[in-house]
């Protein structure tokens, strides 16, 4: 049984028993139709992968494997905000008349920075510490910058990373203000676990510990159903991810260099709606 499934279930069964309705308050997100997208929602969700164990992805449902590295990588590795660069539409709903999502997530780590050792964005500062202070306790980016937010086309949700090493072991926290649980969990998790792994391959590590720290670990009110309907289910053997070890550098990174090897997972056919 893959342990993202058993995560992800008692996640969701915690939310639904336990949570908190915002029925009462007037929300921001919305569906296409024009009502208001309310939520169940838990807060202060932390949940912990060990990446030497397993990687984690969910078989309850199809992880669409490819696209969730592809935008990854326009984030982290192009630093882009330009929708056009990224195969898939997810960002379509935010983007401007530009096609851009403005100052947000790639866009801030694109940033250059002045340290005492010269200029950096926050990748490259990340791969600089990495190779020459492995020790440091100040290994982490940042983009939730409120100097910027009035020009995002969506503030950033996973908007903190802080990598640790310990021994040979690289470590990761991935914070998150929000997490639609449905939508975008395992998504999230899926995309830092792999970020993790190249941060470890390049700098000489082994990919250690994923602790993903949710504040608002929510259920939409019109993905209950189809929640309900994924805890009914049996979860297969988690799928093993192979790296191509040839890749050196962090930027020569592409899609294909990420295979999932006996990846099962059970059909999902139902047409999930998307809050904005």
């Amino acid at each position: 049984m893959s342990y993202a499934d058993e995560i992800f279930k008692a996640n969701c069964r915690d939310i639904l028993e336990n949570g908190f309705s915002d029925e009462q308050f007037q929300v921001r997100p919305h569906w296409e139709d024009g009502a208001p997208a309310h939520t169940i929602k838990q807060f202060g969700v932390v949940n912990r992968y060990d990446l030497q164990k397993e990687f984690p992805i969910m078989t309850l449902r199809k992880v669409y494997f490819k696209s969730c590295i592809d935008e990854l990588l326009w984030i982290w590795q192009k630093k882009s905000n330009d929708v056009h660069k990224l195969k898939s539409h997810i960002w379509d709903a935010w983007a401007d008349e530009n096609g851009t999502i403005g100052k947000a997530y790639g866009y801030q780590l694109s940033v250059k920075h002045k340290y005492k050792e010269g200029e950096f964005d926050q990748v490259d500062r990340v791969l600089y510490d990495l190779k020459n202070h492995p020790e440091s306790r100040r290994i982490l980016t940042n983009i939730y910058n409120h100097h910027d937010l009035s020009e995002m086309g969506l503030y950033p949700c996973a908007y903190s990373v802080t990598l640790n090493v310990s021994g040979n072991r690289l470590n990761m926290i991935l914070n998150q203000r929000s997490q639609d649980m449905l939508v975008a969990n395992n998504w999230n998790v899926c995309q830092y676990a792999i970020l993790l792994h190249m941060f470890a391959q390049v700098s000489g590590f082994e990919a250690g510990t994923l602790l993903h720290v949710i504040a608002d670990a929510h259920i939409y009110d019109r993905h209950i159903d189809a929640v309900k309907g994924l805890l009914e289910l049996e979860p297969y053997p988690a799928a093993k991810l192979r790296i191509n070890p040839d890749v050196k550098d962090f930027y020569d990174f592409t899609v294909d260099d990420f295979v999932l090897e006996d990846y099962q997972y059970h059909e999902f056919k139902e047409k999930i709606p998307v809050a904005i």
